[in-house]
């Protein structure tokens, strides 16, 4: 093997930056809707629960095709944002960041409910009943704990994210430069005669950022899990 050339490269920063996208802009609602399937009392939050998991069901082509339907260029949606707001979804790597975001969606839901739910609700409710009011009790008792969670979640949909491939090829093409990311671009060489060391070096490349990002993950919660220890034993 002889290393990655310039387009190896385009490819590896544009799935890091198409993840990462993906991975922040999901955060705020992956938790909002963690809260609401953990704490909510509300009538179809078993329908909640389905839609979010969608995705994990559905083949990845039917949830691009669904995509392109609604987004594209002469959709009334994508019609909508191209005009208002200048923003193109359809074959662009913001419709790449935007499949990717859904298709980890449930994965990073899923990590931060069940870290949420394995909070004891009596330490809220002390926190309360000490003269706490609910955004303290959210900043000091709620989010430390579920923290741990919050992490997994974030290192989950960033590797699902990473190697999104059926949802992304169906919604955005196959575009060097703009939509071909790791797993396409692995396809792409793969489909071309002798192109295959090519695809491996990408290939590896795919489980080295996959596996620095799991062990990150572990370090961060490790110290965390250390630092909340301490706090609790100063208490």
């Amino acid at each position: 093997m002889s290393g990655l050339g310039a387009e190896e490269w385009q490819v590896v920063w544009l799935s890091l930056k198409i993840a990462g996208v993906a991975t922040l802009f999901s955060l705020p609602l992956a938790i909002l809707t963690a809260f609401a399937l953990a704490r909510g009392r509300f009538r179809g939050k078993a329908l909640l629960n389905a839609i979010v998991h969608l995705p994990l069901v559905l083949p990845p082509v039917v949830t691009g095709y669904a995509l392109l339907l609604l987004f594209a260029p002469n959709a009334p949606l994508g019609a909508f944002l191209q005009d208002q707001f200048g923003l193109t979804l359809a074959f662009r790597w913001t419709g790449a960041a935007l499949a990717a975001g859904i298709m980890a969606f449930p994965l990073m839901v899923r990590a931060i409910r069940l870290s949420l739910e394995a909070i004891d609700p009596g330490l809220e409710v002390a926190a309360e009943t000490l003269g706490a009011g609910r955004g303290a009790v959210f900043a000091t008792i709620t989010l430390p704990l579920m923290l741990p969670g919050i992490l997994a979640g974030l290192v989950l949909a960033f590797a699902k994210a990473l190697g999104e491939f059926g949802a992304t090829i169906t919604f955005v093409s196959n575009i060097p430069g703009e939509t071909r990311t790791l797993p396409i671009a692995i396809y792409s060489y793969l489909q071309v005669p002798g192109q295959e060391a090519a695809a491996l070096e990408l290939a590896y490349v795919a489980v080295a950022i996959s596996l620095a990002a799991i062990l990150l993950s572990e370090w961060i919660s490790a110290r965390v899990a250390r630092r909340l220890g301490g706090q609790d034993a100063e208490r």
